[in-house]
């Protein structure tokens, strides 16, 4: 029985070149084993990586120096970006009660907009928060992820309207 079940998770992966880096599953040029479903659903059509196939490595190695190139451009542009987050206190004023309690949240969305007003584009995907929505008044750190290496701490202080 728990050779099948290995037979049968075995045959739910597939082994793929990583295009670039991608925090805890691998770096550029790594050949990794994914869930059959992660690759053909995410890394395959959003050009994150391909199957690990003869041709593909001989492709990939042609190409190696080109993508390290836009691999590093990127990370270089994030932590420029960074520089310009780091140590940022950035205020949003809502709705909230007598307890400290908001009438709503801020998420993600308020705090990348927020922080795009600012002066620095922000998307909303990048902004990490610690627990889900912020519900109360008061400072709160929250992370902000601009690329798989660069994360940048921004305080977030919500004040009563």
């Amino acid at each position: 029985m728990k050779k099948i079940r290995e037979k049968i998770q075995e045959d739910l992966m597939m082994e793929v070149i990583l295009l670039e880096n991608l925090g805890k599953i691998g770096n550029l040029g790594d050949t990794v084993k994914v869930k059959a479903g992660f690759g053909r659903n995410y890394l395959l059509p959003y050009g994150k990586a391909v199957p690990a196939t003869k041709q593909n490595l001989a492709e990939f190695e042609a190409r190696r120096a080109e993508l390290e190139k836009i691999a590093n451009e990127a990370k270089s542009t994030a932590e420029t970006r960074g520089q310009a987050l780091d140590g940022k206190e950035l205020v949003i004023n809502a709705k909230a009660g007598e307890e400290g309690k908001l009438f709503g949240s801020v998420g993600v969305r308020d705090i990348a907009d927020a922080l795009t007003a600012a002066g620095t584009e922000v998307d909303k995907s990048e902004v990490r928060l610690p627990e889900g929505a912020l519900r109360n008044i008061g400072e709160f750190d929250v992370d902000i992820q601009l690329h798989s290496d660069v994360t940048v701490t921004v305080k977030v202080n919500i004040q009563p309207e």
